[in-house]
């Protein structure tokens, strides 16, 4: 690739350096770890590979990675270009086959949203795999972008504060789920990969599909973010700053017996002052 221009060497420091911090504010990766990354062969995934690679030779612990791809038979899928890509920087892996592109297709009507049930059941595959190869952590590639767009996605469609954790362990205690990038935008990781030349898989599936609610709320925040440059970092910071008592979550917050407290000192007004 040569010498990479001035720009291009902040571009990748930045990534590292948010990733490496992200990795240890969560206490993402220990020592001894079997880190399962798993490629679906775009952007994220490839950025996150590579991220990590580099973090296994220079971090003060010792970890394992084994990338795994799932091969859901789209129809045109090149199942050559990942085995040939991870053969060629040396990553061992594994490759899952499962026809969920059919199941897909049988159960969702033509036109609409197919993303909700293609993840489930891929990430229901990936859990037992990760599980069947001893992986104690599975790596997913999104991202800080992704973070608050299913943040927003959660409150206006499903009424729910909630977004995506840079950490999370299964329903079942069986996996632990991490994302690196968490603190990574997506703006970055497009330029890195370009940078970097990765044999990106286009998602043929629903890529395609047009007028999704992600799409809309990307939409919504990239106009935001046009208009008052700085602002997704700033919601994003706030989804690390959450005051329950400010909100009306019950189950979060004592509201039931909030009362006056009996020992706390009495104010006393000073007229001459007003």
């Amino acid at each position: 690739m040569g010498t990479l221009s001035v720009n291009q060497n902040k571009l990748q420091k930045r990534i590292r350096r948010q990733a490496g911090e992200a990795i240890a504010d969560f206490n993402m990766i220990e020592d001894g770890d079997k880190v399962m990354v798993c490629l679906s062969g775009g952007k994220d995934s490839y950025t996150m590979l590579d991220v990590l690679l580099y973090l296994q030779k220079v971090a003060p612990i010792k970890f394992e990675i084994v990338a795994v791809n799932m091969d859901q038979k789209q129809p045109g899928f090149p199942e050559h270009v990942l085995p040939q890509y991870l053969e060629s920087i040396g990553v061992p892996y594994h490759i899952i086959e499962k026809d969920t592109y059919s199941v897909v297709k049988e159960k969702i009507p033509e036109g609409k949203t197919t993303c909700s049930l293609c993840s489930r059941l891929r990430r229901g595959t990936l859990y037992t795999f990760a599980d069947e190869i001893g992986a104690t952590k599975m790596a997913l590639g999104h991202h800080r972008d992704d973070i608050l767009e299913t943040f927003f996605l959660n409150m206006f469609y499903g009424g729910t504060l909630k977004a995506m954790p840079p950490k999370l362990r299964a329903d079942d205690g069986r996996n632990v789920v991490i994302r690196p990038l968490a603190y990574c935008n997506e703006a970055d990781i497009e330029a890195y990969a370009r940078l970097k030349e990765f044999p990106i898989i286009p998602c043929n599936l629903c890529g395609s599909q047009e007028n999704l609610q992600r799409q809309v709320v990307k939409e919504m925040l990239n106009e935001w973010e046009r208009k008052s440059p700085g602002r997704t970092e700033i919601m994003f910071r706030a989804l690390q700053n959450v005051v329950p008592s400010q909100l009306a979550d019950r189950n979060l917050f004592d509201f039931v017996n909030l009362r006056i407290d009996e020992t706390a000192a009495p104010r006393t007004l000073d007229l001459v002052n007003l």
